[in-house]
């Protein structure tokens, strides 16, 4: 076995969801500048996360739908006057009967 393969500085951290404010002890060799107190009173280097799986939309069930209507006309700005969007425009006009 290597010797000096794993950090010496591998140790119990807390890891914080900042978006759902859901903290929770694991381990760790990440740096930090930041520490805090967790439940058992103990105080632990604390690793803040933007999103985990108490926050992400795909573990929550909790969609956030972003600006679609904007996203569908830039679109048809973009691509309005080519052949395939005319293609699909017939396609999509219901037959007139006359």
């Amino acid at each position: 076995m290597k010797k000096e393969l794993h950090p010496e500085s591998y140790r119990t951290v807390i890891f914080r969801d900042i978006n759902a404010d859901v903290s929770w002890l694991g381990r760790s060799c990440a740096k930090t500048r930041d520490s805090d107190t967790f439940e058992d009173g103990n105080e632990y280097p604390l690793i803040k996360l933007e999103i985990s799986s108490e926050s992400h939309p795909f573990f929550t069930g909790k969609m956030q739908f972003v600006d679609t209507a904007g996203r569908i006309d830039k679109f048809n700005k973009k691509f309005g006057k080519s052949r395939f969007a005319k293609k699909l425009g017939e396609e999509e006009a219901p037959a007139t009967e006359a």
